[in-house]
């Protein structure tokens, strides 16, 4: 048997792999469901009916929870994922029967676990000679399962980062030092503790991250990812640089219901790329307009990636709070991509579009509106009530096959379709869950040796105070991960090792703030008074904001996080531990986007027939607004104000991205010189100005001159020729 045979034809595949009405998917379009394919679809069946069991009705205890999760997942990996790729028939029997032990190696776990917890507590966590064999096994396991899911870069850092707590650390001179653990330790840990393998990621991605996945391969399999698409080509097929529109509206709503960036690629992208290049888009431009948009998805409310569900139990904000106020910065992030697709439009002399094939709004939304808004309306409702997620997830679920009842012209999810997605979701849940098990191992060196904290310092201390440059820093390092590493793992890495050093400064900045305006509670006050004497007249009064940041400066470490508390507010707090995590979460997306390692560019590419990394480097390009909001999560209160605020801040931001956006294309609806450029390249900056609303509307008032002459430009040159 070959190593093809063993995919899931039509799990295992992405969404496009799907015929476009789902009711045309006969047993041939299934393929031949055969050997280790026909195992892992049935065993992907049990495996989600599994995890809805869990998170609605089940009491089992997260650690085993977990093993099931990791069992269950590294037996469909081995199965789905051969050890490797054999030409000869005997080479593939040896692969196919290695994968199979291994395969049953990940079961035993399983049985380990639950046949020997309870003797192991008995014991004191003391270990036998099977508990060394089965420990060991996971470890390695973990590695194996990233190493044929991601490639060999997870597992170099995480066999790094082991071996570092067990041996080598010692070595390392200066601040990152570690005396070192015992192997039987380190393996205690990685096994049974909630910051390894089995731990808090495990138990993220066995409870949030799989229900989600489910809801959202029921809704491609019900048909609302066909409805998502022909609602983007009704809106803007007619526009001109329609198609471009088409990409951008139709990533973003199907960012609502998949949190997988690849995903959204394929299953809008055989659409959209297509429509461009007929359109006269170049197609590494079309396939880049789709990855940057498809990237948009998984900041898309109300199905974000598996990192929002990360960032949760991080913070211990919820997630209903994370999705919420994240909707106007997705927007905000679409519109970047528009505005590229805009300027490109107008560089080229693209015409109004007509998309013959499109239908009108009115008949899209006859035909599937109800496939896509009722079960959105039902996860959003249940968890605006206060219902937790999961429990959310599997309620929307019920709603997608319900809705898929009472659709008009379509005939409902019966038994087949309904295996079918929880196949689909199974399947698309190996690569995540194979990822967030492993990345643990890390998460476990760092909590262990302290490096977050060491970290963290050497951020402070290498952006000498600077927020600005510390963003920069963090930046940087996104990238260079991004180059290796898969979305959900650079935002863990970074978060763990970087989210307190950008929380400290943005409270440090409100802290700033709080002082030039005077607003001190006399508590903090006699703090201030003792640590800074010579500025005891100023402290309580509006002051200026060298007088402000030196007084900062003035407070001791160990009394900095007391007047913190004591100055601002529970919610200022909150906002800024919030704010330093979404922008991490909002730079590791550039993973996506980033050359060499960008699955999505990759698939975009290889729908528009471009060349890869060339549409990798495009894709990047475009996903600009990928660094610019973060700055606003920085510097403005865009994720903790009231929506008047957070209006202002977006409608100011649009403008100044689109400024940015052309000054750095040289065009705009003709094309710009230099000098104007450069001019609209500041407007940008000032319209992105977080302290003025002067400097904003002066910054406007640039852009329309700007645009309004550019305008003029291009209308006299049209009648000129």
């Amino acid at each position: 048997m070959s190593a093809e045979d063993r995919v899931l034809p039509d799990t295992a595949a992405p969404d496009a792999a799907l015929p476009r009405d789902p009711e045309e998917v006969t047993a041939a379009d299934r393929g031949p469901l055969t050997g280790p394919g026909r195992t892992a679809y049935w065993l992907g069946v049990g495996l989600a009916i599994l995890h809805i069991y869990f998170n609605t009705l089940g009491t089992m205890s997260e650690l085993r929870v977990a093993a099931v999760h990791f069992g269950g997942f590294g037996l469909m990996c081995a199965l789905l994922y051969p050890a490797w790729h054999a030409k000869t028939r005997h080479g593939q029997r040896l692969a196919l029967a290695l994968d199979v032990l291994i395969g049953a190696a990940a079961v035993s776990c399983i049985a380990y676990l639950f046949l020997g917890e309870e003797t192991f507590a008995d014991r004191n966590a003391s270990f036998l000679w099977y508990d060394w064999i089965f420990t060991g096994i996971a470890v390695v396991l973990a590695v194996e399962f990233t190493r044929r899911t991601t490639g060999w870069i997870i597992p170099i850092i995480i066999v790094t980062a082991f071996t570092y707590v067990v041996w080598w650390g010692k070595y390392v001179p200066g601040m990152l030092t570690f005396p070192g653990l015992s192997l039987e330790i380190t393996l205690y840990r990685s096994f049974y503790s909630d910051d390894g393998m089995l731990g808090i990621i495990a138990n993220i991605s066995a409870t949030f991250v799989i229900m989600f996945i489910l809801f959202g391969a029921f809704l491609t399999r019900s048909g609302a990812g066909d409805f998502i698409v022909d609602f983007a080509r009704a809106v803007a097929g007619r526009m001109i640089g329609g198609p471009g529109f088409v990409a951008v509206l139709g990533s973003a709503l199907m960012g609502t219901i998949s949190g997988s960036s690849v995903a959204n690629t394929v299953s809008t992208g055989v659409i959209t790329i297509p429509l461009m290049k007929r359109a006269g888009f170049p197609g590494r431009f079309a396939a880049g307009v789709e990855a940057a948009a498809s990237t948009g998805g998984q900041l898309m409310p109300p199905i974000m990636g598996a990192g929002a569900f990360v960032m949760a139990s991080y913070t211990q904000i919820s997630y209903l709070t994370i999705a919420a106020v994240s909707v106007l910065p997705a927007i905000l992030y679409f519109v970047s991509v528009a505005c590229y697709v805009r300027i490109q439009a107008k560089r080229l002399g693209l015409t109004t579009t007509t998309d013959e094939d499109a239908p009108t709004v009115g008949q899209v939304m006859k035909r599937g509106g109800m496939l896509f808004f009722l079960p959105i309306s039902v996860l959003v409702g249940l968890l605006i009530y206060g219902f937790t997620p999961t429990y959310c997830a599997g309620a929307a679920i019920v709603a997608v096959v319900v809705a898929s009842w009472l659709a008009p012209g379509k005939r409902g999810m019966g038994p087949r379709e309904i295996i079918d997605a929880l196949a689909m979701g199974a399947r698309n849940m190996v690569v995540t869950a194979t990822l967030l098990i492993a990345i643990g191992l890390v998460v476990l060196t760092v909590a262990t040796t302290g490096l977050g904290n060491t970290f963290s310092l050497m951020i402070s201390q290498w952006a000498d105070g600077s927020l600005l440059i510390a963003l920069a820093l963090v930046a940087i390092a996104s990238l260079v991960l991004g180059m290796g590493l898969p979305v959900t793992a650079s935002y863990i890495v970074l978060a763990t090792l970087s989210a307190p050093a950008i929380a400290n400064m943005i409270t440090n900045q409100e802290l700033v703030t709080a002082f030039m305006a005077g607003n001190i509670p006399d508590s903090a006050k006699a703090v201030l008074m003792l640590v800074a004497p010579d500025k005891t007249a100023a402290i309580g009064q509006a002051m200026s904001y060298d007088t402000a940041s030196a007084l900062a400066a003035a407070v001791p470490p160990e009394m900095h996080s007391m007047v913190v508390e004591q100055t601002l507010s529970a919610a200022q707090l909150t906002g800024a531990l919030l704010a330093a995590h979404m922008i991490i979460f909002w730079l590791s997306q550039d993973s996506s986007v980033t050359p060499p390692v960008c699955l999505t560019a990759f698939a975009a590419a290889a729908i528009a027939k471009s060349p890869p990394m060339a549409t990798g480097f495009t894709a990047w390009r475009l996903a600009k607004g990928l660094y610019i909001v973060p700055l606003l999560f920085a510097y403005t209160p865009f994720l903790n104000a009231d929506l008047w605020t957070d209006f202002q801040i977006a409608f100011f931001a649009a403008f100044g991205i689109y400024a940015l956006a052309a000054s750095s294309e040289r065009w705009m609806e003709a094309r710009l010189p230099i000098p104007i450029a450069v001019l609209l390249a500041a407007t940008g900056v000032a319209l992105l100005w977080p302290t003025s609303m002067w400097i904003n509307f002066a910054g406007l008032g640039i852009f329309l001159a700007i645009f309004t002459h550019n305008l003029w430009m291009d209308r006299r040159a049209k009648r000129g020729g």
